[in-house]
């Protein structure tokens, strides 16, 4: 009979890092809070947490990077908004910032929680930042719960 793991939302004993960016602040200040409160209702302490800011999407992986390789953090997630303008600029960072996070949490083994809006107007990412389509950060946050919990549960 096979063997099923999975994880659950439940804090545990690991730090969590969130690393936000300041670019679009109005939506992704609202993605930070439903991120604390998801993190804080299932059971992590403010002081398990640790918020840093960034100037933009580009610069989350190297606070990110900071984060994974301090042995401190057991997830790290992180937060933006890339809103498509008029060029093709939004597809570069949106990109280059997933490939990257992607990478870090294969390389470091640490979860690296992807909570960044790739949205084609400011309309849809309000709608995702607490609108009527949930809240991203939230999201995010509940991931990282689960990931933590399988992580401890894997031999």
């Amino acid at each position: 009979m096979p063997q099923f793991y999975e994880g659950e939302p439940r804090a545990g004993e690991g730090r969590f890092a969130i690393v936000v960016s300041r670019y679009n602040h109005t939506i992704t200040s609202k993605l930070l809070d439903g991120a604390l409160q998801t993190l804080t209702r299932h059971g992590v302490k403010d002081h398990m947490i640790d918020v840093a800011w960034v100037p933009g999407a580009w610069e989350l992986p190297v606070i990110a990077r900071k984060f994974t390789r301090s042995d401190r953090h057991a997830a790290v997630l992180c937060l933006g908004a890339v809103i498509r303008g008029e060029t093709t600029h939004d597809q570069y960072i949106n990109q280059q910032v997933s490939h990257s996070l992607g990478q870090l949490s294969l390389e470091t083994g640490v979860p690296v929680l992807f909570g960044v809006l790739t949205c084609n107007t400011l309309e849809q990412a309000i709608h995702r930042a607490g609108g009527n389509h949930g809240n991203k950060g939230a999201e995010c946050a509940q991931a990282a719960l689960e990931m933590v919990d399988l992580i401890r549960k894997l031999p």
